[in-house]
């Protein structure tokens, strides 16, 4: 493999291209956005104006989309394309696993290999490299393409066939939207009892309670909270198993916003569930309980 296409170069997968073409691979580029393709080109990427001109150029295709509904169309427009045999199609968007397993079947069929490689960090792990990539395939799919991976991903991580790379993403994502609102209604206590928020959360990452989304908060950009928990709660209904935490997480995260997180942090005045976050030095607190 020395040739790699990369579907989707908006802010993470310009990034993703980029060190593919440092790494030493030959990068082919396609996006819709005119703007977007030239940021690709700019980081070393040969831009392909359509599928089909990529289809005879790679021999992998990194899918670096939004939806699973755009997930299916580019590996659909892949395979009319005639793709050779050996060629693998990955996914590194954020999709249904059960998704990834019918075009997984889809790919068998074609004689193209296919791996779902979705990625946690982020657009920071993007721009450093340093990604975590998640991925579900066969051995063999996964290991001819982990010398590209490793080319934008410090870490290469199979977890089983087609579709546990989601379902370890989704786990990740879980973990990431429960610690946004445990984070909130702790930095809300402190807040609520005089302490100053951004002090407070200053503090918490010196401690055992750290945690990577208290590190990022600042940032945190509650983007795909309703699509990530309506992933985690589908999959807990196939698997016939009841996750009473996350069913409180869904709504409550639903909730939250990055004002919601600047007005804690850096406002007098903060807001939780609709309702303001009464402010009252704890002497006073411990004088009304008497």
């Amino acid at each position: 493999m020395n040739a790699a296409g990369f579907i989707g170069v908006g802010a993470m997968g310009a990034e993703m291209a980029g060190h593919a073409a440092k790494a030493g691979f030959i990068v082919h580029a396609h996006d819709p956005d005119p703007e977007a393709a030239a940021n690709a080109a700019r980081k070393g990427a040969k831009i392909c104006p359509s599928l089909a001109e990529m289809a005879r150029l790679a021999d992998v295709f990194v899918v670096m989309v939004a939806t699973d509904a755009q997930s299916e169309s580019v590996v659909n427009d892949l395979l009319a394309c005639g793709l050779a045999l050996g060629a693998t199609i990955v996914i590194a968007a954020t999709n249904h696993p059960k998704t990834m397993v019918t075009l997984g079947e889809k790919c068998r069929a074609a004689g193209v290999g296919f791996v779902d490689a979705p990625v946690c960090y982020g657009l920071q792990g993007a721009k450093q490299g340093a990604l975590i990539s998640l991925c579900g395939g066969t051995a063999e799919d996964i290991a001819r393409i982990t010398p590209l991976l490793m080319s934008y991903s410090s870490s290469v991580e199979h977890l089983g066939e087609i579709g546990c790379g989601q379902i370890g993403k989704t786990c990740n994502n879980m973990m990431h939207w429960a610690a946004c609102v445990a984070n909130y209604e702790v930095l809300a206590l402190a807040k609520s009892c005089g302490i100053d928020a951004q002090a407070m959360r200053e503090t918490l990452l010196k401690c055992p309670a750290r945690n990577t989304t208290l590190e990022r908060w600042d940032t945190t950009r509650f983007t795909w909270h309703q699509k990530d928990m309506d992933v985690a709660l589908d999959l807990s209904q196939m698997a016939g198993l009841a996750l009473p935490l996350f069913g409180a997480v869904d709504q409550l995260v639903k909730r939250l916003g990055p004002d919601l997180v600047r007005q804690l942090l850096h406002e007098e005045r903060a807001s939780y569930l609709g309702q303001e976050i009464p402010v009252t030095p704890l002497s006073q607190l411990a004088k009304s309980s008497l």
